[in-house]
C-alpha cells in the first residue's frame, strides 16, 4: 500500500467517525422531535415513515459531505454538521405548517405527504450544502 495512503488513513477514519457520529446525532434528535414513531412505523412496513426519515438523513448527509470534502479541520465539520442539523430541523417544521395533518397522515401511510416532505429536506439539505463551499 503506497506510503500516502497510510498517511492520510488517521484523517479518513477521524472525517468518518464524526461524520457518523453527526448523523446519528441529528437522526435522534429529529426522531425525538417528530411527533411520530419513525422507526417503529417503519418496521411495521410504513412507507410513508420511511420515505419521510429518508429524505431528512439524506438532505442532512448532503452538506455534511460537501463540509468534509471541502473543510481543513474536524471543528469546521462540527460545527456545520450541527447548522445543518438545525437547517433540516427547520425545514421539517416548514413542512409541518404547510402540512397541519402531516402526523396523521405519517401514521396513515399516505405518501403524497412523505413525498413532500422527503422532497424539501433533498432540496434544502442540497441548496444547504452550495451554501456550505468556502
Amino acid at each position: 500500500m503506497p506510503a500516502h495512503f497510510l498517511a492520510t488513513l488517521p484523517n479518513f477514519l477521524a472525517y468518518l467517525g464524526a461524520a457518523i457520529v453527526l448523523l446519528v446525532a441529528f437522526v435522534a434528535i429529529y426522531l425525538y422531535v417528530t411527533p411520530y414513531d419513525e422507526i417503529h412505523l417503519i418496521r411495521n412496513n410504513n412507507t410513508a415513515a420511511a420515505i419521510s426519515l429518508s429524505g431528512a438523513i439524506l438532505g442532512f448527509a448532503l452538506p455534511i459531505a460537501n463540509v468534509i470534502a471541502h473543510s481543513d479541520t474536524l471543528a469546521d465539520l462540527a460545527v456545520w454538521g450541527i447548522i445543518a442539523g438545525i437547517v433540516q430541523l427547520l425545514a421539517w417544521g416548514v413542512a409541518r405548517v404547510a402540512l397541519p395533518t402531516l402526523r396523521e397522515d405519517i401514521a396513515a401511510d399516505r405518501v403524497a405527504p412523505a413525498t413532500f416532505v422527503a422532497v424539501l429536506s433533498l432540496t434544502v439539505g442540497l441548496i444547504n450544502a452550495a451554501c456550505m463551499t468556502y
